[in-house]
């Protein structure tokens, strides 16, 4: 359960407040409904209590748990170049579609090694940089740190 003020993250859109709980009347059926606004571009979304867990709403990670995250960026992977740009775009999509912070991180590391053996496609450059900000915003707020200090910390770790 959130309550106003709480910062949620909200699968593949990122972090949003809960600005009001309202109920409606929906066919009939009495329902409540997290009000949230997204930080990032200001959206304005509704969803029902009953299916946040579902839709993966989720609290921001402890400022404890970015050290994990960091852990996963430093990690070299194999960059699945083998695969079609297409397969790993849908793969990409699924990891930063359950709105893991960890499975982001992947995403991000992946794509960042990937991107320097050769050149990313447009769909994978718009995963990257959504990645990026999905990342940055989630940990600067975990971590009470402008978004600029993260993008730096971020950088640093694939020097």
């Amino acid at each position: 359960m959130f309550k106003i003020g709480d910062m949620a993250v909200y699968p593949a859109h990122g972090v949003a407040v809960v600005e009001g709980i309202e109920s409606k009347e929906i066919s009939g059926t009495k329902q409540d409904f997290y009000i949230l606004r997204l930080l990032d571009n200001g959206m304005v979304i509704m969803i029902p209590q009953d299916n946040a867990n579902s839709v993966g709403l989720r609290t921001v990670i402890p400022k404890k748990e970015v050290g994990e995250v960091y852990k996963i960026l430093k990690q070299r992977k194999n960059s699945g170049s083998g695969q079609t740009w297409n397969r790993r775009h849908r793969q990409y999509m699924e990891k930063i579609k359950t709105g893991s912070v960890y499975e982001i991180a992947e995403v991000l590391r992946d794509l960042y090694w990937l991107r320097l053996d050769k050149e990313l496609s447009f769909g994978e450059r718009k995963v990257l940089d959504t990645a990026r900000n999905l990342l940055i915003k989630e940990l600067s707020i975990a971590r009470k740190s402008s978004e600029g200090a993260i993008e730096k910390e971020i950088e640093k770790l694939f020097e």
